[in-house]
């Protein structure tokens, strides 16, 4: 269903104004599900533990 009354139409795509500023931010750099809080995760790196517990043919 359209809230657009029948007899208008939309302007076509050539009339837009489009902001090509630098300062225009098309994407975040870092969406929040790829943080580590938006896996769940604590804010606090395991990088000691997980250095730690590495299999010994890694080393």
């Amino acid at each position: 269903m359209s809230t657009m009354d029948p007899g208008t139409q939309a302007a076509p795509d050539d009339d837009r104004t489009v902001d090509l500023s630098e300062d225009f931010v098309v994407l975040p750099e870092q969406t929040s599900d790829d943080t580590d809080q938006g896996w769940g995760e604590r804010a606090s790196g395991n990088d000691d533990w997980l250095l730690a517990e590495r299999p010994p043919h890694w080393e």
